[in-house]
């Protein structure tokens, strides 16, 4: 039997297997490499130990599954996002550890803070907007000069003083407006208009 047939025989293991479990390489004869992707998990991973390496270690799991070293557990392929580069064409995590990866890291990226920090922020304003006083809290309002984060606020306020501009004049004459305090500039000569105090 040789390549031709469809099969090849591992120079590992020595077992005649399809050409299907042989990883591609260029620089030989028949285009495949010559271990099997088995043997050769094997060979890379006692070379990592060898080198001191820290290797995971191999799960075994049924057809149609995999293993999240995230959670610790073997879900269904439906449960991971795809990726095109992997080997196995799966993403490294499932998606609920890619999730909460996802939302730690944004934390980290946009506002510098941890959970742990955005949650006793939470906890000192006893779980509710800031501004309202009613909503629960869950947006991390921050300051978009400094990047200063000033404290959670619920979605209805944190997009309203976002709207306004974070300006404090602004957002003065809108308390004046909802007060009843007509805001209106008067006219002192053409195109020049006086600002109420």
């Amino acid at each position: 039997m040789s390549g031709e047939d469809g099969v090849k025989r591992c120079s590992r293991c020595g077992e005649w297997r399809p050409r299907a479990a042989f990883a591609s390489n260029r620089s030989t004869r028949d285009g495949l490499q010559a271990y099997c992707r088995e043997c050769w998990a094997e060979y890379h991973q006692a070379r990592q130990l060898a080198k001191g390496r820290k290797v995971r270690p191999r799960v075994p799991v049924p057809a149609g599954y995999k293993f999240c070293h995230g959670c610790g557990e073997t879900k269904p392929h439906e449960e991971w996002h795809r990726n095109a580069s992997a080997s196995d064409g799966l993403s490294t995590r499932c998606k609920a550890c890619r999730v909460i990866q996802g939302r730690a890291g944004h934390l980290k990226r946009q506002y510098g803070i941890t959970e742990a920090d955005r949650d006793e922020m939470i906890r000192s304003q006893m779980g509710v907007c800031s501004i309202c006083l009613a909503a629960p809290a869950v947006h991390v309002d921050h300051c978009h000069e400094t990047g200063r984060v000033r404290g959670v606020l619920c979605f209805n306020c944190n997009s309203g003083i976002g709207k306004l501009g974070d300006d404090p004049d602004t957002l003065g004459r809108a308390i004046a407006y909802l007060e009843g305090n007509a805001w209106k500039p008067t006219l002192v000569a053409p195109g020049v208009y006086q600002l109420p105090s």
